[in-house]
């Protein structure tokens, strides 16, 4: 025994002559048993167990004590609590029980000795779904025959893998899925991960289990996981071996499903030419649908493989066929900005002008993407500059989108309407400026863009700009004419000044009402809010200070009965109930006494205490808050030195059960 063993083994026995409970619950481990014997602590062990401490309480990281002291291979500590009564199959733990910690592991003498005293070997649950899968994985030969040999079913089912045979494949153990093989496991099983065992060995990359597998009769077209079929999962991985061997033993070329639609188009993605070539002379369909990309040419176009796009256009891949995120083929290599594969694409016939994909169009998927060289080939082979579609309406709104200025100047050069309609921003004008794009705003106005249209989410430009808080581009568009007084036809009903409050732009907030825009101070929105509040709801205090001194009023309801003060009382925002203080007591009969302490923030020794109902008055208990207060000229401050008649009629220091704020 060690030093310091002997010194915890003594801490232990002076806790425990101190009456320390043993058998408290807690912790990693769950309990201090289970600690020791994760430690290799036989000593305490013993001890512990000794004065009575519980050999199958369950808990912790390991289930229990038995379970942990087989992960940490103590054999002796093992021996020991079996001999204490420890339920060799209790379950619980990430291993799920003692025999599948034991096995993965690797510890072959606590296997044989946990078996020896009644061990259910096929118990399951756990991490690895069964002890034998287990083992497996750790690769443990030994102890896979012995589990084997002790009745272990072969093919039980569970865990990630499915079964104990798709581990062994996946993880290219050779030796160990023979064995399985001759203990009579399922080679066709279906489940798992990767849907069945030969496609698990076919992504691990096995050749030789491979060949097994199909020597055992294996289905080399059986559906299933992530890719499919084993083809496409032999494809994925550039396996060119394996994937010639699928073939050889007959393999659907054209089978369907999986991520990629089909193996022509997973081969493609993974830019693997030689295994193109090999698909396409087994017989791949060059033009099959499926997959995100549609077709194979698309997922070439799309990644940039311009010697595949060549051998799939040679072998008769359809320029223009229609489907796929993008489309078309022209409209996925004008996106990702491959300029040769464009023009490839256009000298074999693809139609620039054909509609599809987010983009609606070639042109507009090129502006977006800021592909200029792009821009300006498809419109010199004749691309309508004014094609309607897409999720920005048109080209020139999904340049501006972009922030693009060098292609908006092309296109305005090239006749694109500067105030046409579409897409989410409504026109172009709007998207520019809902985006920042200052520079582009200054050009679409100069080209003769209606700073006043409307139409879009925002409703129209000046709205967009305000809520983005943009004070340059607010300025511009009030200069240009921008009508503050235009109520937007939306749904929300937001105004100008509900934007305005909105952006937290105090700066850009004055400009709009110095323009006029202070006639949306009672404006309200479809839940009946009023730009108060919105400053209210957002916490802006010295917004709602300035909409107030303009005119706005505390006193509008929303849609549910509430007003500012009361939202800013349910927001518990000390500073704007300061400043919304009403002037009569309406509504302050809803307001809770808890609610105005929480939100004073100080309670129970507030700064500020509220008389009845009835009154209003207020009194300081401090001369700092009242400074505080007509520093910042609350409306509350002209009422602040109003003295209450007697001590009754206000919260005295006991709180005898008014409000406090």
């Amino acid at each position: 025994m060690t030093p310091q063993r002997l010194s915890l083994s003594t801490l232990v026995k002076k806790m425990l002559k101190r009456r320390a409970d043993a058998n408290a619950q807690g912790g990693d481990y769950g309990n201090a048993l289970q600690a020791a014997a994760l430690r290799g602590d036989l000593d305490i062990v013993k001890l512990l167990l000794e004065c009575g401490v519980d050999a199958n309480a369950q808990g912790g990281d390991y289930g229990n004590t038995l379970q942990a002291a087989a992960w940490g291979e103590h054999l002796d500590i093992v021996k020991l609590l079996l001999e204490r009564g420890a339920d060799v199959n209790a379950q619980g733990g990430q291993y799920g029980n003692t025999l599948q910690a034991a096995a993965w592991v690797g510890h072959l003498d606590i296997v044989k000795l946990l078996l020896e005293r009644g061990a259910d070997v096929n118990a399951q649950g756990g991490h690895f779904g069964n002890t034998l899968q287990a083992a497996v994985h750790g690769e443990y030969l030994d102890i896979v025959k012995l589990l084997l040999e002790r009745g272990a079913d072969v093919n039980a089912q569970g865990g990630d893998y499915g079964n104990t045979l798709q581990a062994a494949a996946w993880g290219g153990h050779l030796d160990i899925v023979k064995l399985l093989l001759e203990r009579g496991a399922d080679v066709n099983a279906q489940g798992g991960r990767y849907g069945n065992t030969l496609q698990a060995a076919v992504c691990g990359g096995h050749l030789d289990i491979v060949k097994l597998l199909l020597g055992r009769g294996a289905d080399v077209n059986a559906q299933g996981g992530d890719y499919g079929n084993t083809l496409e999962t032999a494809v994925c991985g550039g396996y060119l071996d394996i994937v010639k061997l699928l073939l050889e033993r007959g393999a659907d070329v054209n089978a369907q499903g999986g991520d990629y639609g089909n193996t022509l188009q997973a081969a493609v993605c993974g830019g693997d030419l030689d295994i193109v070539k090999l698909l396409l002379e087994r017989g791949a369909d060059v033009n099959a649908q499926g997959g995100d990309y549609g077709n194979a040419l698309q997922a070439a176009a799309c990644r940039g493989h311009l010697d595949i796009v060549k051998l799939l256009l040679e072998r008769g891949a359809d320029v223009n066929a229609q489907g796929g995120d993008y489309g078309n083929t022209l409209q996925a290599a004008a996106d990702r900005g491959y300029l040769d594969i464009v023009k490839l694409l256009l000298e074999r016939g693809a139609g620039m002008n054909a509609q599809g994909g987010d983009y609606g169009n070639t042109l507009q998927a090129a502006a977006y993407g800021g592909h200029l060289d792009i821009v300006k080939l498809l419109l010199e082979r004749g691309a309508d500059v004014n094609a309607q579609g897409g999720d920005y309406g048109n080209t020139l709104q999904a340049a501006a989108c972009g922030g693009h200025l060098d292609i908006v100047k092309l296109l305005l050069e090239r006749g694109a309407d500067v105030n046409a309609q579409g897409g989410d921003y409504g026109n172009t004008l709007q998207a520019a400026a809902c985006r920042g794009h200052l520079d582009i705003v200054k050009l679409l106005l100069e080209r003769g863009a209606d700073v006043n249209a409307q139409g879009g989410d925002y409703g129209n430009t000046l709205q967009a700009a305000a809520l983005r808080g943009d004070l340059d581009i607010v300025k511009l568009l009030l200069e240009r004419g921008a009508d503050v007084t235009i109520q937007p036809r939306l749904v929300t009903r937001l105004s100008l000044l509900h934007v305005g409050v909105a952006s937290g732009s105090l700066a850009v907030l004055k400009i709009l009402c110095d323009a006029g825009a202070g006639i949306h101070l009672s404006s309200q929105d479809d839940s009946g809010l009023t730009p108060l509040h919105v400053a209210v709801d957002k916490g802006y205090v010295a917004i709602a200070k300035y909409i107030l001194d303009i005119g706005a009023s505390p006193d509008i309801e929303d849609l549910g009965d509430t007003n500012p003060f009361q939202l800013a009382i349910r927001n518990q925002n000390r500073d704007m109930v300061l400043l919304l203080y009403p002037k009569t007591t309406a509504g302050l009969s809803s307001i809770n006494a808890s609610d105005w302490r929480r939100c004073s923030g100080r309670a129970p020794n507030c700064n500020l205490e509220m008389i009845n109902d009835e009154s209003a008055k207020v009194v300081f208990r401090d001369e700092s808050l009242k400074r505080e207060l007509d520093e910042m000229s609350y409306p509350l401050s002209s009422r602040s030195t109003e003295l209450p008649a007697k001590d009754t009629d206000f919260m005295s220091k006991h709180r005898n059960g008014k409000r406090i704020l």
